[in-house]
């Protein structure tokens, strides 16, 4: 009996979706720098908590999103690019009492284990942080907001992601005003960004 040419064309259509969807592989992502915020947040003196960003940073990650599973991940961030809105603690922050950008100009995290949760959008970025030349593990919690094509610009597939972790900055010797309870031991990260499939 002969089949039906168009019966054909489907099923052939449907065929190799299928091998595509079957042979996905993880993609090289990178961060798109005009959509990358890295915050702090700090308490001063226990009035209010100061809010800070780095405004110089590059990263990238490769991700397999059928599999849900990170094989790699690295952000760096330019440590004198730190910014308050207050020139004079801008400057303080840059010396050898916080970041000593002179002796140590990076600040970088690298991704070792994505542990997802029972939702799949969301989950745990296990990795080390490399701060004032010491480096130590941080988790952060990280929400993948969304995935889809871009709706214009360079309309490449994107993804969404937002991360939260909490880090005592003693830990990697920044001291400074910690004893007296001038600004806060606790440092809360935020990491707010789009990324670009390659």
């Amino acid at each position: 009996m002969k089949r039906n040419p168009t019966i054909n064309c489907i099923l052939a259509t449907l065929l190799i979706g299928f091998a595509s969807t079957s042979r996905a592989e993880p993609a090289s992502f990178e961060i798109d720098e005009e959509h990358f915020s890295i915050g702090f947040l700090v308490e001063h003196i226990g009035y209010a908590d100061t809010l800070g960003q780095f405004l110089e940073a590059e990263g990238s990650f490769v991700y397999d999103e059928a599999a849900n599973a990170l094989t790699e991940g690295d952000v760096t961030i330019q440590a004198d690019s730190v910014f308050t809105n207050h020139e004079r603690r801008d400057e303080h922050l840059r010396n050898e009492d916080f970041l000593d950008v002179d002796a140590h100009d990076t600040i970088r995290f690298e991704a070792n284990e994505w542990r997802p949760s029972d939702d799949p959008r969301r989950g745990t970025l296990e990795g080390e942080l490399t701060l004032l030349g010491e480096t130590r593990p941080v988790s952060l919690d990280v929400t993948i907001n969304k995935g889809a094509e871009y709706p214009f610009g360079h309309g490449g597939y994107t993804l969404g992601i937002s991360a939260r972790a909490t880090i005592e900055r003693s830990e990697w010797g920044m001291t400074y005003g910690v004893e007296r309870d001038l600004v806060g031991d606790e440092v809360e990260l935020i990491f707010e960004f789009e990324a670009v499939r390659q």
